[in-house]
């Protein structure tokens, strides 16, 4: 597990290295005056286009603020916290990044965005004891509007039986 989520993190931080360092042929015209022209081709590197993202500070400030609202609604330990500080630092550079880098395609950033979220749910599962995984999984679902799983499947809505108000 934390290898698969260590490898797709490397393949998103090493792509834009990858592409920004493919050779380009740059190709230039020179005419001296009274002279014939003078062609050259060179070979350079091309330079990535900058993408520009939110600051170190504004994404540490977010993954402080978040980590210092999970500490506190989980009571994660000082140990805890520093894990979960550097999963939220990562996860949220990650997504800020790809919000810059795929502005103009929503699928593809939805799908990223996407991946960094259930990379970053599986690290903090590994952080958090078992309750505390439970107690956050709730919140999650609560703020994100989800059903609770477990209650559509194992509970009956009142009147349906399979209880004793009969």
């Amino acid at each position: 597990m934390k290898l698969l989520m260590l490898s797709s993190l490397l393949v998103l931080a090493a792509s834009p290295a990858v592409r920004a360092q493919a050779p380009v042929a740059v190709k230039t015209k020179v005419k001296p005056a009274g002279q014939p022209s003078v062609k050259t081709k060179t070979t350079a590197v091309a330079e990535a286009p900058a993408v520009a993202g939110p600051s170190d500070e504004v994404i540490d400030a977010k993954a402080n603020a978040l980590t210092a609202n999970m500490q506190k609604n989980l009571g994660l330990s000082p140990q805890q916290t520093e894990k979960v500080r550097v999963i939220n630092r990562r996860a949220i550079d990650n997504v800020e990044t790809a919000r810059a880098r795929y502005r103009a395609d929503p699928r593809k950033l939805a799908g990223v965005v996407e991946s960094v979220s259930s990379s970053r749910l599986s690290a903090i599962k590994e952080v958090l004891t078992p309750s505390q995984f439970d107690k956050y999984q709730r919140k999650r679902e609560e703020k994100m509007g989800v059903p609770n799983v477990q209650g559509v499947q194992g509970n009956l809505p009142p009147g349906l039986g399979g209880g004793s108000d009969q």
